[in-house]
């Protein structure tokens, strides 16, 4: 890897560690100000203000999600030339509602963009994707007025409606529903992969389509397994037209290197040794996470508990949220950062397994491996029609089948995680849900057909 561009100051956190760090920490830098003799060409004034002929400069910092200064003051009929230099792990650019804007620059980089004569309050941001959203947001105002009105970030220039969604409605005749078999421990105790980022257009529910992120083009990501003791080499490679990265739950690493964003066409190796056993989420740790985890990046580890007993049946269930953008387009962070989801699902679609059932026998021990990848909602795994006799949430064991008592439900919160075992009576279908009922009804429920 390459050394970073030498920075005024060091930067001891990676991209996923500093990005919560930053929104907690305000970052202050110094701005230049310096007023230039008339001579250079004036671009064309965006409203009646006669020009000056002078020349107001202001250097511009990227950093932490935010631009500093975030609020420009120029005399009324003076040109701004803004001088952007990018101290974030991230790449960033900068976009004017005049139309002026810089190319997207990475860390370490400077872009000078011409914003012409200041006459009238101007809005700029960065035009990555959720970067607005997240507050990367900047005002341009004549000296002595008032603050642009800015509204929600993203109001400007709105975007179609999303779709709507039917979670009742059930899909074509050729839908195939993830398979929720959960994969074979792998023999050996070193575990290479290589995991693609891609963006990807899929049907969500019936006859809804976003434009997902992902993790070797599946949501969930692909589910990778092993013991106590084995160590995982996961290369990611971004085949994505944005920033991303990846954060292991099952493993304890600093994250200043592994967790960094990498830019298109970018790689990286992230290596960790499983500690502790348990259902273990991985997910993108590049900021806004709410937007890249809402958009479809996250997945599970199963680190197998010692001596794990055999079952007829293992399944693995991810829930997570859908936040509809327009069709085709990706989540909308809006309604992340406002907690409104348009469907709550298992596995990344909608009612999938109420119209294609998960097989099991009667007299059959089924376990079933959760976890809640949020990035929001809480779960509440409840089988309709039988009790858990085993309960294992993130790391302990909470009931056995010795024990006299059960359990009715398995409750998680977002990135929490276990199993439940199950064995059931007679054949039937056996509906299973999130028991926020409301959850239920948006999506996250299926069925247990048994024979």
């Amino acid at each position: 890897m390459s050394a970073h561009p030498e920075t005024p100051a060091p930067r001891p956190l990676g991209g996923f560690a500093a990005g919560l760090a930053l929104v907690l920490v305000a970052v202050l830098v110094g701005v230049a100000a310096q007023r230039v003799s008339q001579g250079a060409p004036v671009p064309a004034a965006a409203s009646a203000v006669a020009p000056t002929g002078h020349t107001t400069t202001v250097a511009v910092v990227a950093d932490g999600m935010r631009f500093h200064p975030d609020r420009i003051e120029v005399p009324p009929g003076d040109r701004l030339v803004i001088e952007l230099t990018n101290r974030d792990d991230r790449r960033h650019d900068l976009v004017l509602d005049s139309g002026a804007k810089t190319p997207a620059i990475a860390r370490g980089g400077t872009a000078r963009l011409d914003a012409g004569v200041v006459g009238a309050a101007t809005q700029g941001w960065c035009s990555l994707p959720g970067h607005r959203q997240a507050g990367m947001t900047l005002q341009i105002v004549p000296t002595g007025s008032a603050p642009a009105t800015t509204g929600h970030p993203g109001d400007a220039h709105a975007a179609p409606a999303a779709p709507h969604l039917d979670a009742m409605a059930a899909p074509g005749d050729g839908f195939a529903a993830r398979d929720a078999v959960a994969p074979a421990t792998p023999p050996g105790r070193l575990h290479r992969r290589e995991l693609h980022v891609k963006e990807i257009e899929r049907e969500v529910a019936p006859g809804v389509r976003q434009r997902l992120w992902t993790f070797d083009g599946t949501v969930p990501g692909p589910v990778l397994r092993g013991r106590i003791g084995d160590t995982f080499e996961i290369t990611l490679v971004n085949d994505g037209t944005v920033d991303h990265g990846i954060d292991f739950h099952a493993g304890a690493v600093a994250p200043d290197e592994v967790m960094r964003p990498i830019d298109p066409g970018q790689r990286l190796t992230y290596r960790f040794t499983a500690t502790r056993a348990g259902i273990w989420m991985y997910h993108c740790s590049t900021m806004p996470m709410l937007h890249h985890i809402g958009n479809g990046m996250y997945g599970a580890v199963i680190i197998d508990p010692p001596d794990l007993p055999r079952v007829d049946r293992e399944y693995v269930l991810v829930q997570s949220e859908l936040y509809l953008g327009p069709d085709g387009e990706p989540g909308d962070l809006a309604k992340m950062q406002a907690e409104r989801p348009d469907a709550v699902v298992f596995n990344g679609y909608v009612s999938q397994y109420a119209h294609r059932p998960l097989p099991a026998r009667a007299g059959e021990r089924v376990r079933v491996w959760l976890l809640d990848a949020g990035p929001n909602r809480d779960s509440s795994f409840h089988v309709v029609g039988t009790q858990f006799d085993t309960v294992y949430r993130e790391g302990r064991w909470e009931n056995r089948p010795t024990d006299p008592g059960g359990a009715q439900v398995l409750g998680l919160g977002p990135a929490a995680g276990g199993f439940v075992e199950m064995v059931f009576p007679e054949p039937g279908h056996y509906p299973f849900v999130s028991h926020v009922m409301v959850d239920a009804e948006r999506g996250a429920r299926g069925i247990f057909e048994v024979r």
